[in-house]
This record gives C-alpha cells, sequence and structure tokens, in this order.
C-alpha cells in the first residue's frame, strides 16, 4: 500500500538518524496513514479513502462531499 494521503498528498519525508556518536544514517518519517470508509449521500455507496489523520481532519471540516468533488477534478478515481 503507497503511504501517500489522498487529500493532503502528505508522504514519507526524509532525513538522518544521529547516534550517540554522532554518526549519521538515512532514516524516514512516515505518516500516519489509514484506510477510511466513508457514506457518500449523494451518490448512496461506501467509498474508501487512503487518508493521513490530518486529511480526516479535513473531511470532518469541509465535508465528503466537497473533498469528492476536488478529488475528482484534480483527477482521483474514487
Amino acid at each position: 500500500m503507497s503511504s501517500i494521503c489522498q487529500v493532503t498528498g502528505r508522504k514519507p519525508s526524509f532525513g538522518n538518524a544521529v547516534s550517540h556518536s554522532h554518526r549519521r544514517t538515512r532514516r524516514r518519517w512516515k505518516p500516519n496513514i489509514q484506510k477510511k470508509r466513508y457514506w457518500v449521500q449523494s451518490e448512496k455507496r461506501w467509498i474508501t479513502l487512503t487518508l493521513s489523520v490530518k486529511g480526516m481532519r479535513v473531511i470532518d471540516v469541509r465535508g465528503i462531499e466537497s473533498v469528492v468533488a476536488e478529488l475528482r477534478r484534480n483527477g482521483v478515481r474514487v
């Protein structure tokens, strides 16, 4: 499963893990990605989205209908 949020576009970021002796190795910070089902009233069906938790908050504020409309405008198949 790809770890990219469909709403916010968040994806893993990269950096260095620094040990006690200051030896640096590459590491990545993964976003908190969840699969979530939403009921879309206008289409009378469930849709499953891959979201970060911030993406879930965006849907709570703006509503699932407007978020799905924006995803479709951007060419995402939902």
